[in-house]
């Protein structure tokens, strides 16, 4: 019955026994390390245990761990778990009244709060919910009924551009905030130092939300909303374009929901907690999941004959020409991925100052200084580096996930198309022949260039 974003440990003082758990998504982090002398280290973050533990790890979501049974145990066994193919027909106004259900659970806070807005569908809807039940709520009598929101980018970015078009239509009092790739360069070390990953698209993606969060800070604000988990739930990237039928959607699906602890959940909360800022996702909702993955995957494959594009399922759950919640085509917005929707020169800015510090003679060798989850491009070499600097130990590097990926894909769905073996970049770009500012060409993921 355990709800929320959480982890704990429940010490007993009589007996000195303990249980500690995490939340079911893995929204909040949390690590578990053994000492020399046999001692049981618990922490929020990984730095705190690299000097003491022996070996460490991720504490896996949903689990708990029992001092006295001596290990871990799952508490979290939802029926989507199984990937077993569900049948449930699919309900638009049952998905829609969930996550504002969701969405409002969240709103409980005695400290000021905004939404992080990029225009895109998911953080647009958790805007326009808000915004609809803020001022019925307990937390505008103490902060007030207009909405803050916030959005970062490069200059002419396309997250901006949306992002403010929706400030505008739902009246928000709508916080612009600009970095520079120089900027978002020079935080690197310090960005990936929090995030404890040496994951490129988590690194991309963590560094202007990083830049954001302090920004943030600085104007007061504690708490914010944001949309990560739509896409994990729904198939909202854009290689689900190439999703052969509804079992193997399905099942990507599955996968990347249990995979989310060490990608998008640790990307929200640590660049965010780095500053003080705690970030709130309500598309995580447990009862929100359950619904969303309940539904026949039938109705999530991406249709172009019946006009039904990515995350269809949602989107259309949210078009209402009574009462909008949002306009059309933001409604109807083509997915971006946010290392991408901050600014197209962003990813291109970091490969190209990758280029700069790693050589080709440094590629080469690349398999025989880390065997392990070798850096297959030049800007996740400079990405692991840093890392390690940070991070000696093996059982840091055993905590970040590899393989091919393209366009946040996992390795499995890389073979939905055969020219992606050409083109392995998790940006959204790479999804070569659907992303309509597509990268041209594949790339060489060595040098990072055209082939």
């Amino acid at each position: 019955m355990l709800d929320g974003m959480f982890a704990f440990i429940l010490l007993d003082t009589r007996d000195k026994s303990f249980i500690a758990a995490r939340d079911a998504i893995g929204i909040t982090p949390l690590y578990l390390g053994w000492g020399h002398d046999g001692s049981t280290w618990f922490a929020s973050e990984m730095k705190a245990l690299s000097d003491d533990c022996e070996r460490f790890i991720a504490f896996p979501p949903g689990h708990i761990y029992s001092s006295k049974q001596g290990g871990l145990r799952r508490w979290y066994n939802p029926p989507w778990f199984s990937e077993d193919i569900p049948s449930t027909p699919y309900d638009p106004i049952l998905l829609r009244e969930t996550f504002e259900r969701a969405v409002v659970k969240r709103l409980m806070t005695d400290v000021p709060f905004g939404v992080l807005l990029s225009g895109g569908l998911d953080s647009s809807l958790v805007a326009s919910v808000v915004n609809r039940y803020l001022a019925e709520s307990e937390t505008a009598r103490q902060w007030g009924s207009q909405l803050h929101t916030f959005c970062i980018g490069l200059k002419g970015s396309p997250d901006l551009k949306a992002a403010k078009e929706v400030a505008d239509y739902l009246g928000t009092r709508h916080h612009e905030l600009y970095f520079t790739v120089q900027e978002g360069i020079d935080a690197l070390e310090e960005v990936i130092y929090h995030i404890e990953t040496y994951d490129v698209t988590t690194i991309r993606a963590s560094t202007p939300m990083f830049l954001m969060s302090r920004k943030i800070k600085a104007l007061g604000v504690k708490m914010v909303l944001s949309g990560e988990g739509s896409d994990e739930i729904f198939g909202g990237y854009l290689y689900f374009h190439k999703a052969p039928n509804k079992k193997e959607l399905h099942e990507e699906t599955c996968q990347k929901i249990k995979a989310l602890h060490l990608y998008d959940c640790l990307r929200a909360n640590k660049s965010t907690a780095a500053w003080g800022v705690e970030a709130r996702v309500p598309f995580l909702d447990k009862e929100f999941i359950n619904v969303a993955m309940s539904i026949d995957p039938e109705w999530k494959m991406i249709r172009p004959d019946l006009g039904r594009i990515e995350k269809w399922v949602l989107r259309n759950a949210f078009d209402d020409d009574k009462n909008p919640y949002l306009p059309k085509h933001i409604l109807y917005r083509q997915k971006e991925q946010f290392s991408d929707g901050v600014g197209y020169s962003w990813i291109d800015g970091l490969k190209d100052h990758a280029n700069k510090q790693v050589t080709d003679a440094t590629m080469m060798a690349a398999n025989f200084i880390y065997p392990e989850n070798t850096p297959t491009t030049k800007e996740g070499y400079l990405y692991r580096t840093i890392f390690e600097k940070f991070f000696p130990k093996n059982s840091a590097k055993a905590t970040v996930p590899g393989g091919p990926s393209v366009a946040c894909s996992t390795a499995k769905a890389v073979e939905w198309d055969a020219s992606w073996s050409k083109n392995l970049d998790p940006s959204g770009r790479a999804a070569l022949g659907v992303h309509a500012a597509a990268y041209d060409g594949a790339v060489d993921t060595t040098k990072n260039g055209p082939l």
